[in-house]
């Protein structure tokens, strides 16, 4: 498990939230999800240009194609007019179904996309919200 320098895991999930997740795709009623990270990089990511960072985001968006998803929007933060997290990018991820996100990790691909993970994100958040727009 890949630990930052505040002693968080950048890639430890949220159990509870995997439960919901899992019961959402098993109801019959599954439906495309979009997933926000807010992301903040290593120094050695060199974000946004950098090599290991344009390797994980290709990666990246292998592992989502793998799975019938995609990066919908993605920008450099330029700042927040409320709180005090550092964030250096906003990503939004687009998945056909809760069950594609959580077949992510099983993906040929996604050996890959952690090891360029582990090397780039410092920290993320990450926020589950419906794929309907408005």
């Amino acid at each position: 498990m890949e630990i930052n320098d505040k002693k968080i895991s950048v890639n430890k999930s949220n159990k509870a939230e995997l439960k919901i997740i899992r019961e959402f795709a098993e109801s019959g009623d599954d439906c495309l999800v979009v997933m926000l990270n807010l992301n903040t990089y290593n120094d050695g990511a060199g974000f946004p240009n950098g090599s290991p960072y344009q390797d994980y985001t290709n990666a990246l968006e292998g592992l989502l194609l793998s799975v019938g998803g995609r990066i919908i929007f993605r920008s450099e933060s330029l700042g927040q007019g409320v709180g005090e997290q550092d964030i250096d990018e906003i990503l939004a991820a687009g998945y056909p179904s809760h069950q594609a996100f959580l077949d992510l990790p099983d993906d040929l691909g996604a050996r890959e996309n952690s090891s360029f993970r582990k090397i780039c994100v410092k920290s993320a958040l990450i926020r589950r919200f419906n794929g309907v727009l408005p």
